[in-house]
């Protein structure tokens, strides 16, 4: 990708922005907290999640990637060993390793800002391998470029995911009507 998909606010989520989520994800949303970051094509492509869903169990995903196309994208760099290259560079690159770490302190923090989840990880292997680009790029995308660098780096491997167009399109009625998602937030 030429350049990264721009930053973007952390927003409370609209009526529309659930109902692309389940047109997304194929599901409604639990634990819903923002749209963390938008594609864009103007759809949410990161949501911030509480660290515990409605039912009290952990959640630790704090950053979650929603666009289909995007995490297509990721899952290709994944099956072509781009995890296992980064998790190596890791174990050589002491540079490195001190960026990422300092990455997963960024994660845990922004996560016990919300609720503290004693004992949990961070997400995705962070500090020490790449388990997750998904959760990788969803922290990059969210936190903004210089914060994560595996994220930054499986970033700017990326096609342009929203060059199409959006993933999905609500359909204007469903959006107006909500479909109960006010209940699952």
């Amino acid at each position: 990708m030429e350049t990264p998909p721009p930053h973007t606010p952390r927003t409370e989520p609209t009526e529309a922005d659930i109902a692309a989520f389940e047109l997304q994800l194929g599901r409604p949303p639990r634990g819903l907290r923002a749209i963390a970051h938008r594609c864009p094509c103007g759809q949410p492509d990161v949501v911030e999640t509480a660290p515990r869903l409605p039912d009290g169990t952990p959640f630790p995903t704090t950053y979650y990637l929603t666009c289909p196309r995007a995490a297509s994208a990721i899952g290709t760099l994944e099956a072509n060993g781009v995890m296992k290259e980064m998790t190596e560079r890791l174990q050589s690159d002491p540079e490195l390793a001190a960026a990422y770490r300092a990455a997963h302190e960024d994660y845990i923090r922004r996560r016990d800002e919300i609720e503290v989840l004693a004992g949990f990880p961070s997400a995705g292997g962070m500090p020490d391998r790449v388990k997750c680009l998904h959760v990788l790029v969803a922290h990059s995308l969210a936190a903004g470029p210089g914060v994560n660098p595996l994220g930054d780096e499986a970033i700017a491997m990326l096609p342009e995911w929203w060059a199409k167009g959006p993933c999905v399109v609500p359909d204007a009625c469903a959006a107006e009507a909500g479909s109960g998602a006010e209940e699952q937030r």
